[in-house]
């Protein structure tokens, strides 16, 4: 009989793009593990006036995501783009909402990891990063980073850092992804997709 395939739910926020890049390079990581499907979901963008909605379904990119997800995926990477050295009040909010999965512990024991763009080099990747684990340790979730075995660790000059995938994506979002940028951000998505085969298996 077929196994179900596990899935690996990416779950993001972006903006202008950067962020949703990464995503679709940690996806691609997931999707390298046989036996793994990514998942991609976004949320929708939040507004001070309150008279602002977004539409029901996006124009472009990924599906919002759904606290049904949460429950039925095996592993989830965690992606915001940075705000005052945080993750952004869009994906705040919707962590502010999972209190139901809280409670009933659908997280716990799966494991997680992070990533996130920034502005600026130096503008809060790695405290932005440190927010989002934030709610996942909160709902028991085991977190996974990005090990000094992968060598473009030790070589970019454009973000990445042991607690999860990063780009400098520039003031106007222009700056492209770099080689050790996406070769790092597949690592971070298949060592994920690799932790959830294993602790699937036992």
């Amino acid at each position: 009989m077929t196994q179900p395939l596990l899935k690996i739910l990416i779950l993001y926020y972006s903006r202008h793009g950067a962020t949703r890049k990464l995503a679709e390079l940690i996806a691609q990581g997931a999707e390298s593990v046989a036996g793994c499907e990514a998942i991609l979901r976004t949320v929708p963008a939040v507004s001070p006036v309150t008279e602002a909605s977004e539409p029901a379904i996006p124009d472009s990119g990924a599906p919002y995501v759904e606290l049904s997800d949460l429950d039925q995926c095996a592993a989830l990477a965690l992606g915001s783009p940075t705000r005052f050295g945080n993750m952004a009040a869009s994906m705040k909010y919707f962590w502010d909402s999972s209190s139901a999965q809280w409670l009933s512990g659908a997280l716990s024991g799966k494991p997680a990891c992070v990533f996130t763009s920034t502005g600026s080099l130096h503008g809060g990747q790695e405290s932005t990063l440190l927010s989002m684990m934030l709610p996942l340790l909160h709902h028991g979730m085991l977190i996974t980073g990005l090990p000094y075995t992968e060598g473009a660790l030790m070589t970019t000059r454009s973000g990445g850092s042991p607690y999860g995938a990063t780009h400098w994506s520039g003031m106007a979002g222009d700056q492209p992804i770099t080689e050790d940028t996406r070769l790092l951000s597949i690592a971070l998505g298949k060592r994920l997709a690799q932790t959830a085969k294993k602790l699937h298996s036992t």
